[in-house]
């Protein structure tokens, strides 16, 4: 960062650590633990897909790569803003599966240069009782965030203390997002 950017109040934006995504099997178990959390299998990546074939090819490549294994192909989902979702599963459920995929999905979007399209990752858990959270990866700052739904997608709204008590439980495992106004709720979320 240069004088002139320092004066005038610029900021280089945080360089996202995909390699982050790595600490989340780590961070489940403290969730088990901690709040009685468990994974279900389930993750995705949103971002904004371009027009035309080059990005065409790009998702056939990732398909092929993520199916190489012999395990459960990825489904693709649009959301209500135009968001594409590419949602990874595990079955048996398998959070270092999911991460492995989910980060194999962004590093491919950003070597094939679709990196500043990329929006989020996230990974899913669940109670006993049925109470639904999910660890968020926002990839252009590089930072975690909980996300807690309550009820149906459509009554939107969230367990704050839920989401509080995560962030104070998982803060020295991961990066969690210090600006709580950039916890944006993902009502239903794919892989969510």
């Amino acid at each position: 960062m240069g004088f002139l950017d320092a004066v005038l109040g610029r900021r280089k934006a945080a360089r996202p650590n995909l390699d982050a995504l790595f600490a989340l099997p780590s961070a489940a178990i403290t969730l088990q633990v901690g709040l009685d959390l468990l994974p279900t299998g389930r993750g995705s990546v949103a971002f904004r897909a371009p027009e035309g074939r080059a990005f065409a090819d790009l998702e056939a490549e990732v398909r092929r790569l993520l199916d190489a294994d012999g395990g459960p192909p990825i489904s693709v989902a649009t959301d209500d803003f135009g968001y594409t979702w590419l949602v990874v599963e595990s079955d048996p459920v398998d959070l270092p599966t999911v991460v492995t995929d989910l980060h194999a999905v962004n590093t491919s979007l950003v070597d094939a240069g679709f990196g500043p399209q990329l929006l989020c990752s996230l990974a899913s858990f669940r109670d006993p009782d049925g109470r639904a959270l999910s660890m968020v990866y926002l990839y252009k700052r590089g930072t975690f965030y909980p996300f807690a739904p309550v009820g149906e997608p459509a009554e939107q709204r969230r367990d704050n203390v839920l989401e509080l008590r995560v962030r104070d439980l998982v803060t020295g495992e991961l990066p969690i997002e210090p600006d709580m106004t950039r916890w944006f709720a993902l009502w239903g979320a794919p892989g969510g």
